[in-house]
Parts: C-alpha cells; structure tokens; sequence
C-alpha cells in the first residue's frame, strides 16, 4: 500500500478517535500541554535515530519524503475543515485561524519539497 494511502488512512483513523471536546479554556489548555509534553519527552530520542540514521543527504530523502506526506495529508484535512467552517458561517476568528495553518501548511510542504531536491543536489523547484 502506498505510504500517502497508508498516512490518509492513518489520518481518517485517528480523527475518529477524537471524541474529547473541551469546553473550559482551562481543561483546552491542560490537552495543549499534555501534547507538547508528550511531543517534548520524544526530543531525544527522535534526535538520536535521525542522527544515527541519516548519514548522507540520500539517507535524510526518505524521512523528509514521510514528513512532507503526513503534512500534506493533514493540511488537506485542515482544508476540509475550513470549507466546513466558512459554509455553515463559523466564527470569523475559527475561519481566519483554519485559513492560515492551510497557508502555512502549504507553505510547509513546498519547503519539504524543495529539501528533498536538494538531497539529490537537483534544483529546488517546488512541489511535486
């Protein structure tokens, strides 16, 4: 199966695990620091495989190649959402906040994009 299908799919699986909505400031910003927390206590260990493993620009291709899915696969996500939110007229700052993480998104992945041609010392050129 191909890794975009299996990201999507891996994607769709845990959007429907989401079923915590949080409706105190408080209790949202105790889940926002819970992830970052759990992000933070991966630091060493993520640095060290990626260093252990990459060891020559052809070697970094294939981590930044899943990167770049997983992001794209997300921000079309984020895109959904966004149609969502403008077509039932969601607040405005709901809107604004889902237009700019899809930019910056996009954004992301041309960065990614054009990372991975430099591993094979080609012109960055973009997406693809």
């Amino acid at each position: 199966m191909p890794l975009i299908r299996r990201t999507v799919q891996a994607a769709v699986a845990a959007c429907r695990r989401r079923s915590i909505v949080f409706t105190d400031p408080g209790h949202l910003d105790a889940e926002l620091t819970q992830q970052t927390e759990n992000a933070t206590s991966q630091i060493a260990a993520n640095a060290a495989g990626a260093a252990e493993m990459n060891t020559s620009a052809l070697h970094v291709q294939p981590g930044v190649l899943e990167v770049r899915a997983r992001v794209l696969a997300d921000v079309h996500y984020l895109e959904g959402m966004l149609i969502a939110a403008r077509s039932r007229g969601m607040v405005s700052d709901l809107v604004d906040g889902l237009a700019d993480a899809v930019d910056i998104g996009h954004e992301l992945t041309t960065v990614l994009a054009d990372t991975a041609h430099t591993t094979i010392g080609a012109p960055a050129g973009g997406s693809r």
